[in-house]
């Protein structure tokens, strides 16, 4: 293209504000910038601001204050131009259940100048063997599949998916990550909110965190992952353990308690664990239970906002 459209970057982020009822403040100063072509994460607990930095993306919401620039554009001055070059994805997307898969994507097409074919977009999200199939008649997956293929149907060139996953069982969440690589490769650029941490680490080439409206952590899940400073987690299942004690063992980085649970990180396990069951038998607690496992993302998240991601709440300070 030669209208600027193909040279900025996806999302552009500068200063961002939301205050609702000029009080609550969702969004605090947030700047952001994903680039052509990945798939950025937008991760925080349920009241962060995430969602609403969406909405403002989606030009759903206004700002209070600061910029955004969507694919070089903003809102006020090009509207029409960006909603032909990006498509939307809701958590709960409720369509005609009379429709077939086919006749939804055709109707959602027919609102761009330039759409990608139907049946394309139909064989993109995998259900080209229920394409004659009514909306009612599909199972929670293929409903979510098709809800994306409906955000697909204009050829966007920056897809939002909010929570695209949630609720769905294993397979269909893998049908829906295959969607979102095949996008990907084909030039797209996608930032997506999910609260499955493992969705994030296997999608994502970059992943922001935000909590109380402000960025507090942006890098790859590998990055993110390393800046904990210790590649494993050994989990203690024990009553009255002394964490001052066992932050003192040589060759653990921290130690968090964690609903009962101690959870120390290392680099060597092979030689910490050793020491940690010293500390505990001198401490004279009885020890119920003992693991380690890889650093994950999630320990990342927890280490940095003291919560957890709960995919069985929606947000509530949005």
């Amino acid at each position: 293209m030669s209208d600027g459209f193909s040279a900025a970057p996806a999302i552009e982020i500068e200063g961002l504000r939301k205050v609702y009822d000029g009080k609550v403040v969702a969004v605090d100063g947030l700047d952001l910038r994903i680039e052509r072509g990945e798939v950025f994460g937008l991760l925080g607990p349920n009241g962060a601001g995430k969602t609403t930095t969406v909405e403002i993306c989606e030009g759903l919401l206004e700002p209070t204050d600061g910029s955004v620039r969507i694919l070089g554009r903003t809102w006020r001055d090009d509207a029409k131009a960006i909603r032909e070059r990006i498509g939307v994805s809701l958590q709960e997307t409720r369509l005609f259940e009379k429709q077939t898969v086919r006749e939804l994507c055709a109707l959602f097409a027919s609102f761009y100048t330039d759409p990608r074919p139907v049946d394309e977009v139909v064989d993109l999200v995998g259900l080209g063997e229920k394409r004659d199939a009514r909306y009612k008649a599909l199972s929670g997956g293929q409903k979510q599949r098709l809800a994306v293929a409906t955000a697909l149907a204009g050829k966007p060139e920056l897809l939002f998916l909010d929570e695209p996953t949630t609720g769905l069982d294993p397979q269909s969440r893998r049908s829906l990550w295959d969607v979102v690589r095949r996008f990907q490769a084909e030039g797209g650029t996608v930032l997506l909110t999910t609260h499955y941490m493992d969705e994030a680490e296997v999608l994502c080439d970059r992943i922001g965190i935000v909590d109380h409206g402000k960025a507090i952590a942006l890098g790859t899940p590998r990055e993110l992952i390393a800046g904990l400073g210790a590649a494993h987690v050994v989990e203690l299942e024990a009553d009255g353990l002394d964490l001052a004690a066992l932050r003192g063992v040589p060759g653990v980085a921290e130690v968090e308690d964690s609903a009962g649970r101690v959870i120390a990180t290392v680099e060597r396990p092979h030689e910490t664990v050793p020491a940690l069951l010293a500390a505990v038998a001198r401490a004279g607690v009885e020890l119920r239970g003992l693991s380690t496992r890889h650093t994950s993302l999630e320990d990342v998240f927890v280490h940095l906002t003291g919560r957890t991601l709960r995919e069985d709440q929606r947000e509530d300070g949005r």
